[in-house]
């Protein structure tokens, strides 16, 4: 569908929208109770992620007895629209939710009425990078719930019409399984992967090691995106940790936990560069995922400037500027910010930036995509508008395009 606005400030009045297909390049789902379990062979019905009350309160459950934690929505829209400006959703079940956060029919509807076009779809209750199965002890129900899922949300794909691309669960804690099933989400219509940022935290090597290179090399030969999300791992995961000060109140330090998450990935991406993965592996690409793209105009200038200044290319292990492999392989996703649209892009790259939404998580644009769209970028070449809120993540997922 063609995104329709009604709104039409700079650029001369210009509607940056018009005549476009925007797509969203990362939103969540509130995995509904029963989307292992229906999918799960009757060996493992009673041992995939379910839902049971733990003190009166609903847990996903694994295994019989492992607790992977609430089972909330983690949506901030409520079930009649109007959107959640406190902590209040934390308390929220799946009844109180827009029906859009968790049925993908109601996705779609609630699509047609923001203006979008199509999304890409993350998990929740997994993890951002797939790291919450590391609490199963075996490996085998390990592998069979990233597998589920994937069998779960390729459904959902294909019952939307090409409009919803949830990317696929790897089983990163066995490496030689990541490829096998990388090539099985690929048969299944997917278009990229969820990926750890930091295995290390679960006793393998760091993705800079080769043993890696197997997962490397299937990504960029089936053009399967490796997608890096905000808390994506053990390690990154801190919402309400470290950040802030004791003397916050727990608003404070969501607001300043959600703010410096988003910073993380400048260690996830400053790695990636250095480790010449790039270098060796040219098809593979890569996406910053909900971290924003204020901030890499300056870790690219500070990576190339200490690339020389250490003499670390004497290591041989790259041949460009580390600025040189994020043109190249490299994306990065924006939402709420308006000065890095209206003043970085060309910076960041005019092709190595996404547009996203977040929905229906803490910082969503819901309900107000058009006109911040038109604020951030209604003074930009309809060329550049066009790259960054369509094509760009057309070519990347291989979505098709109406007409």
């Amino acid at each position: 569908m063609h995104a329709k606005n009604t709104t039409e400030s700079g650029n001369g009045g210009r509607n940056i929208l018009n005549g476009l297909h925007v797509i969203d390049s990362d939103t969540h789902l509130s995995e509904p109770h029963d989307l292992w379990t229906r999918n799960a062979s009757s060996a493992l019905r009673d041992r995939v992620p379910q839902v049971k009350q733990i003190d009166g309160v609903n847990h996903w459950i694994v295994d019989g007895d492992v607790d992977m934690g609430p089972a909330t929505p983690v949506s901030v829209v409520r079930r009649d629209g109007k959107k959640s400006d406190g902590l209040e959703f934390f308390g929220w079940k799946l009844e109180d939710v827009h029906e859009a956060s968790y049925d993908m029919k109601a996705r779609v509807r609630l699509m047609d009425e923001l203006g979008i076009h199509a999304q890409i779809i993350y998990p929740n209750a997994a993890g951002f990078g797939n790291q919450n199965f590391l609490k199963v002890k075996d490996e085998k129900l390990r592998l069979a719930c990233a597998q589920i899922y994937n069998d779960s949300v390729a459904e959902l794909q294909e019952q939307s019409d090409n409009r919803l691309f949830p990317m696929a669960l790897v089983p990163w804690w066995h490496i030689d399984s990541c490829a096998k099933e990388i090539e099985r989400a690929h048969a299944l219509g997917l278009r990229g992967v969820v990926m750890c940022s930091d295995p290390d935290s679960g006793g393998l090597p760091d993705l800079g090691d080769p043993a890696w290179d197997p997962f490397w090399d299937v990504c960029g030969e089936l053009e399967m995106p490796v997608n890096f999300h905000i808390g994506a791992s053990q390690t990154s995961f801190n919402m309400f940790g470290t950040a802030s000060w004791n003397s916050m109140d727990m608003s404070e330090r969501l607001a300043l936990g959600s703010a410096t998450l988003f910073f993380d990935n400048a260690r996830v991406l400053g790695n990636l560069l250095y480790s010449g993965i790039l270098e060796r592996f040219p098809k593979v690409k890569v996406v910053s995922v909900e971290s924003g793209i204020g901030w890499i105009p300056f870790l690219l200038e500070t990576l190339d400037y200490e690339a020389q200044e250490t003499g670390s290319y004497k290591n041989g292990k790259l041949k460009m500027l580390p600025s040189e492999y994020f043109r190249r392989q490299v994306y990065g996703c924006f939402w709420f910010e308006t000065n890095a649209p209206q003043k970085l892009i060309q910076d960041v790259g005019v092709n190595n930036v996404l547009f996203e939404t977040d929905f229906p998580h803490p910082t969503c644009l819901y309900p107000n995509n058009r006109n911040h769209l038109q604020k951030a970028m209604g003074h930009l070449d309809e060329n550049i508008c066009r790259r960054v809120l369509q094509d760009n993540a057309a070519e990347l997922y291989r979505i098709p395009l109406p007409g």
